[in-house]
Formats: structure tokens, sequence, C-alpha cells
């Protein structure tokens, strides 16, 4: 008895589809691509402006050149020479970088504690974090600041930002909730089975696997203190010695009006810690922003 052998598709033959389907795929791909491009040239091209701009001279600035006919990188140098202009750069790192901080050690245990803890008043206490995060800073800045520059005497200091870190933030506890709540309970009843107490546990289980969203909400924080305005005008602007740079800029800017060589290139240094940052560490960014989501 003979058997008629059957033929493979064309795809394991090796053979190539036909015309039609591969122009619909190149099509596809050019369309699909030349959306992202455009995407990405829009967000980016400001930024080549401006970094083109900071290295083009006084003069051609003013002009409508857009890239420089020499490389001025003493402009750099010039922004850091400017009266206090280092001073501002040393305020918002001790600003981003303790308050950033502050707020990560603060709130994790908090956030622990409305993930995996199941106590009366649970919900109530996750709906008072959710309902401070509606109140606008705006709303209470005016018994905040009688409170720090009246009756502990702070104004002229960025500490009336610095010390409310140290007692959580809402958008913080809530983020990190959502994550921990991924964590499945198993790791953490099998801990308490082995004699760990709750800091243990939190911090030699829950905190290894808890990376990305911690490094998400440490990363909204810097973002948050890295270009705060609105704090260092209400409690440090009778001081130049404590403003910071997002602050200083502006009075930079003031000084320098005709300068946009040199106001460009400050803007470039107030930009660079940011992107730099987010550059090195949007993986877990990402990762810890998604995974907030999935479990409610």
């Amino acid at each position: 008895m003979t058997t008629t052998p059957v033929s493979a598709p064309a795809e394991v033959q090796g053979t190539t589809p036909p015309a039609g389907i591969r122009r619909k795929a190149l099509l596809h791909w050019i369309g699909v691509h030349s959306l992202a491009l455009a995407a990405a040239l829009f967000f980016v091209l400001p930024f080549v402006f401006i970094l083109l701009t900071s290295l083009m001279s006084n003069q051609q600035a003013l002009t409508r050149d857009l890239t420089p006919d020499s490389w001025h990188w003493d402009n750099y140098l010039q922004v850091f020479r400017a009266p206090g202009f280092l001073t501002w750069w040393k305020n918002s790192l001790l600003y981003a970088g303790l308050g950033t901080v502050l707020v990560v050690v603060s709130s994790v245990p908090v956030a622990y504690a409305l993930a995996k803890f199941r106590f009366r008043g649970r919900h109530l206490s996750l709906l008072l974090v959710i309902s401070m995060m509606m109140l606008p800073p705006q709303v209470v800045i005016i018994p905040m600041y009688l409170f720090w520059a009246k009756q502990l005497d702070l104004s002229g200091t960025l500490w009336p930002l610095i010390i409310p870190m140290a007692f959580g933030d809402a958008f913080a506890i809530f983020l990190l909730r959502q994550f921990l709540l991924t964590i499945p309970n198993e790791y953490v009843e099998a801990a308490r089975i082995d004699g760990c107490g709750e800091l243990r546990t939190l911090v030699r289980v829950v905190l290894p696997m808890a990376k990305p969203g911690v490094a998400a909400v440490a990363l909204f924080q810097f973002f948050y203190c890295w270009n705060d305005y609105f704090g260092p005008q209400i409690y440090a602007s009778e001081n130049p010695g404590a403003w910071t740079l997002s602050y200083g800029l502006e009075s930079f800017k003031g000084a320098h009006h005709t300068d946009w060589n040199l106001t460009m290139a400050a803007t470039v240094l107030v930009m660079a810690p940011v992107i730099l940052v987010f550059f090195f560490a949007q993986k877990a960014f990402v990762e810890g922003v998604t995974l907030t989501g999935v479990k409610g």
C-alpha cells in the first residue's frame, strides 16, 4: 500500500509569501514606525533646540540660526560661575535627595500595613489616604506657613518642605500599597511561621520583591522635589542662600534676559539630572508603575 506524501505549507517549505501580503506588511511597518518617529521628534526637538542654543554665541542666539557657527562650551562655565548658581544646585540636591529618602522610609511601613494587615478601619484609613491625594497644597498653605514661619521660625529655609516628608506622602503610600498587593501573601505568612517579626518580614522578605515599586516612588518624589517651584517660593524666597534651581532659574533668567545662550545653558543644567536619573532607572520605573495597577 502506497501513501501519497503530504506537501508542507508554504512557510515550512521556505517559499516567500505572496507579493500582496508582503506589500501590506511593508506598508504597515512604514505606517507604525512613521507615527513613532513623528512622536519622538515632537518630544525630542525642543530639547535639541535648547541644547544647540546653549552652545551659540550671545549674538548668534538672537538670530534665526538653528545650529551654532562655533561651539561655545564655556557658556556652561559662565553659568556655574554666576553668583548663587552652585548654591542653588547644592540646595536642590539636599531637598530632592533628603526628601526622597524620608518619603520612602516613612511611606513603606504604612503601605505595608494597609496591604498586608487585617484590622478594623483598614478601608477607612485607605480612604483617608486617597482623600489627602485630592487635597491641593494651596488649600493648607496659609496655616502651614503660619506654623513653620511664626511658631517655629523656619522661614527662609527649606526645612518646612523637608521635615513633613518624614511623615509619609499620600501618593507614595497609595502607589506602594497597590504594588505590595501584587506580592503573594504566602511569602509573608511563611516568614511569620519561621518566626520573623513584622519589621524583619518587611525588610528581609517584602522589600526585596518590592524594589520596582520603591524605585518608582523614589523617582516620582525626586522629580517632584527637583522641579518644585511653589514650595521654595513660599518658604525660601526671602533668603537667596536657600533657593533651589527651579526657583533660582527664574532669577537667573531675569538677570540675563538678553543672553539667551546662557539662559538655555542654565536650563540644560537644571534638566540634566532629571533626564539622566530617568534614563538609567526607566526600566524599574516603568515596571513599578505598570504592576501597581494589576490588583486593586
